[in-house]
């Protein structure tokens, strides 16, 4: 349920692409060729999103919003499925597609729509 939710939101984003840059079964979404969101193979472990920094980040642990995303910077989080509410779900991944999409070259952004 998680992996059908998760790729329909970012599919959804202007420019969002998806990819498996490590083969099995990662479902990674980037925009301009940056990764914005990253659901593993074992979707239990939830949704891979950036946060604006790592202070966020480790608030959102803090108070159970999220859990720590293995390998990933502590500026990312990972949100596993029926931590929280479908709407803020999307809205974490939302909010880490501007994030990136926002560091992005304005050509690049331009370019997406």
């Amino acid at each position: 349920m998680i992996r059908h939710f998760v790729n329909a939101t970012c599919g959804r984003l202007p420019g969002a692409e998806w990819s498996d840059p490590w083969g099995g079964g990662h479902d990674a979404w980037k925009v301009g060729g940056k990764m914005f969101a990253c659901l593993g193979v074992n979707e239990a472990l939830g949704v891979a999103v950036k946060c604006a920094d790592v202070e966020t980040a480790q608030l959102l642990i803090e108070v159970g919003r999220a859990r720590r995303a293995p390998y990933f910077h502590a500026s990312w989080v990972s949100i596993p499925w029926g931590l929280v509410a479908e709407e803020e779900l999307a809205e974490r991944i939302e909010t880490s597609y501007r994030l990136i999409r926002g560091k992005l070259p304005r050509a690049v952004q331009a370019g997406l729509g």
